[in-house]
């Protein structure tokens, strides 16, 4: 049986969640701990992917990312970049629809931390910086690792975005979902169920570890 495609969802999924930590991170706490308007908007916007059906999502991306786009073509002729079938189309479309996983969890942890935290440390002559590093990131770890490992497993299990921009091309965009569904529809039922037991096995093991984090943090 072939195992690239487990291989390459999980270099997705790997490279996605790192990306999410560098871009969701900042962004959840901006949202957090603004009072504005602007950021319900924005959290409204992060969190449209995480309700909207994949096929939507897959769609406007298509549209968006496309040559015959304004974007695509500033893309293409500025950058020299393509991001339909290839495999950068699907780190784009999966730090897009797993954001909502990752900023939702971590919006909980900030808007949890006490203010009075905060303002001791910025009292004692840390810069804010020093502080969201040395003060709140630690505080609020538990909540971002499980955002994060809620956006891995959502990359790892992904089929209609994956399938509408990237297509099912051998070691570039065929993912593990992709590899299953064409083993299902071809009959292969005994390397289906294989594929599917170790995708079970994998997404059981991600929830234990998020359940035990979870209760290591009530503790």
């Amino acid at each position: 049986m072939d195992w690239s495609p487990l291989a390459l969802s999980l270099r997705l999924a790997l490279l996605s969640s790192a990306i999410l930590l560098v871009v969701g991170v900042p962004l959840a706490r901006w949202i957090g701990l603004s009072q504005g308007w602007s950021s319900r908007v924005v959290r409204a916007l992060v969190q449209i992917p995480m309700v909207l059906p994949p096929t939507v999502v897959g769609f406007y991306l298509l549209v968006v990312l496309s040559p015959g786009s304004t974007f695509g073509q500033f893309l293409d002729q500025n950058l020299g970049v393509r991001l339909l079938f290839r495999f950068p189309g699907l780190v784009v479309a999966s730090v897009l629809t797993g954001l909502p996983f990752l900023v939702s969890s971590a919006v909980s942890g900030f808007q949890s931390l006490p203010p009075h935290l905060r303002e001791a440390s910025l009292c004692l002559g840390r810069s804010p910086w020093t502080t969201f590093w040395k003060v709140e990131i630690p505080l609020v770890f538990p909540s971002i690792l499980s955002g994060a490992i809620l956006a891995f497993l959502h990359t790892m299990g992904e089929f209609g975005v994956v399938l509408m921009i990237g297509g099912k091309l051998p070691g570039e965009t065929r993912t593990v979902s992709i590899q299953l569904y064409d083993m299902v529809e071809q009959m292969e039922f005994s390397s289906a169920h294989r594929l599917a037991v170790a995708l079970v096995l994998l997404a059981f093991s991600g929830m234990l570890a998020l359940f035990a984090l979870q209760r290591g943090v009530k503790k």
